[in-house]
C-alpha cells in the first residue's frame, strides 16, 4: 500500500513539473528577474535540475520505505521451516511386501545407508497395529494388544516393554511421511523381516509366534493402566508378563477369569511373545494366561530368600528360616515357616520336589497365609514353597 502511494505521488509530481513546463514557455515573463534578463533556456535548464533532484530524492526515499516496510513485513509474518528434501540421486527406491502381497508405499535407502527405511504408518496398519500421531512432540504411538511402542523424529529411541532401544536409525520424516529403519518391525513390531536386493519382505506370522511359561505368581501390578504379572521371583530374578487388551485369562476347564482372580502364590501358564526384552527381569507380550486347577490363593503372602536354617521339632515337624525380601511392601523379610502336610513343595516349573531339597542355602520362595506371631522373626504355616535354585546353585546367584 505504501509503495502504491509513493508512485501515485511521483505521478502527480511528473504530471505538475509538464504543467510547470508549459505555464514557463506561454508566459516566460513570468520568470525573469526584475535586474537582468535570463534566458528561457537556462530557465528550463535550472528547472530541470531542480526536479530531477527531486525526484531522485523522492525515488531513494521510496526506496527506503518500501524496504523498510518488507522488513517490517517479514517481522509480523510466520516463518515457514522448509520441509527437507532428500536428493533422489542418492536414494534407492525399495519394494515392500508384507504377507506376499506388495504395498503401494514404497521405501528407500540411502547411500551408505546401513538399512532400508520403511513408511511406518503404511507398514504398521498392514499389521494390524493402530497408529496415533501426536503433533505437539513429533512422536507417534503404537498399539496393539499386549504391543505398546512410540517412536520421536530425529531420535534413536525406540520404546520397547517401557524401555529404550536404541536401532542405529533415527526415524525420518520424508515427502510428509514417518519413516522408521527395517529392522523396527523385526527388533519392535517382532514380525519377521528378510532384506534381498531392492525388496523387504515383512511376514506378520512371527508376531503371534509363541513361547509357554509356567510359574508361581510373585508380583501382580496394577496402575495407571499398565498390567503386569510377574514369576518365579523378584528383583533380577523371573520372568514379566506384559499384559495388555487381548491377553486371555481362564481355567485349564475353559472357565473365563480376569486380571483380578490373579494373585499371589498362584500357578499359571503362560502363552507369550518369543520375543523379549534384554533386561533384568525379562519382559515380554502375553497373550493367554491359564490357571489350573489349585487351592484358593486369596490372601496369600510371600517372601523369597536363601534358607538360613532347618529346624526339626520334638514332634517331627519341620521349619525354614527364609531370609531375603517380602513380596509386597507389608510383608516381612525374614520368616519362619512350619511344613505341614498340606504344604505344597514345588520347583518354578511346577514339579514337585522333596523335603529334603529344602536346605541351608538353597533359594525359595515361601508363600503363607499372613496369619504370624508377633516374634522377631515372625512364625507361620507355609502354604507353598517354591525352591528356585538348590544351595550348590544358589550361591552363584544374585541375592
Amino acid at each position: 500500500m505504501r509503495f502504491l502511494r509513493i508512485r501515485l505521488f511521483l505521478q502527480t509530481a511528473e504530471t505538475f513539473f509538464n504543467a510547470f513546463a508549459t505555464l514557463s514557455e506561454t508566459f516566460p515573463f513570468m520568470f525573469m528577474k526584475p535586474a537582468g534578463t535570463i534566458d528561457r533556456r537556462e530557465v528550463e535548464l535550472n528547472m530541470n535540475k531542480r526536479m530531477k533532484k527531486s525526484i531522485a530524492a523522492l525515488f531513494a526515499l521510496s526506496i527506503s520505505v518500501t524496504g523498510g516496510a518488507a522488513y517490517a513485513a517479514n517481522d509480523n509474518v510466520p516463518q515457514t521451516t522448509a520441509a527437507v528434501v532428500i536428493s533422489q540421486s542418492i536414494l534407492q527406491q525399495i519394494q515392500i511386501a508384507i504377507d506376499n502381497e506388495a504395498l503401494t508405499a514404497n521405501g528407500y535407502i540411502k547411500a551408505d545407508a546401513k538399512e532400508p527405511m520403511i513408511p511406518l504408518r503404511d507398514v504398521a496398519e498392514t499389521l494390524g497395529i493402530k497408529v496415533t500421531w501426536n503433533e505437539a512432540d513429533q512422536s507417534a504411538e503404537l498399539s496393539k494388544g499386549a504391543l505398546w511402542t512410540s517412536v520421536k523424529l530425529g531420535e534413536d529411541r525406540y520404546v520397547l516393554n517401557k524401555m529404550y532401544k536404541s536401532l542405529g536409525t533415527a526415524p525420518e520424516l520424508t515427502d510428509s511421511k514417518t519413516y522408521v529403519p527395517a529392522s523396527f518391525v523385526s527388533e519392535i513390531l517382532h514380525a519377521n523381516v528378510k532384506i534381498e536386493g531392492s525388496t523387504v519382505s515383512i511376514t506378520s506370522e512371527q508376531q503371534r509366534k509363541t513361547a509357554s511359561t509356567k510359574g508361581v505368581i510373585t508380583v501382580v501390578y496394577d496402575n495407571e493402566g499398565r498390567q503386569t504379572v510377574r514369576i518365579n521371583g523378584i528383583g533380577t530374578d523371573g520372568l514379566v508378563l506384559n499384559i495388555g487388551a487381548e491377553t486371555v485369562f481362564e481355567k485349564a476347564d475353559g472357565t473365563k477369569l480376569g486380571f483380578a482372580d490373579l494373585a499371589l502364590g498362584m500357578e499359571i501358564e503362560a502363552e507369550h511373545s518369543l520375543a523379549a526384552t534384554l533386561s533384568l527381569p525379562p519382559q515380554t507380550p502375553t497373550y493367554k494366561i491359564t490357571v489350573p486347577e489349585q487351592a484358593e490363593a486369596k490372601g496369600i503372602i510371600g517372601t523369597v530368600g536363601l534358607i538360613e536354617e532347618v529346624r526339626t521339632g520334638d514332634d517331627g515337624t519341620t521349619s525354614i528360616r527364609i531370609k531375603g525380601m517380602g513380596l509386597t511392601e507389608q510383608t516381612s523379610s525374614e520368616v519362619v515357616l512350619r511344613l505341614t502336610d498340606t504344604t505344597e513343595l514345588i520347583n518354578v516349573n511346577g514339579e514337585t520336589v522333596e523335603k529334603s531339597s529344602l536346605e541351608k542355602g538353597a533359594k525359595v520362595i515361601g508363600y503363607y497365609n499372613g496369619v504370624l506371631t508377633r516374634t522377631l522373626p515372625p512364625i507361620g504355616t507355609a502354604w507353598k514353597v517354591v525352591l528356585q535354585a538348590p544351595a550348590e546353585d544358589a550361591s552363584s546367584q544374585v541375592k
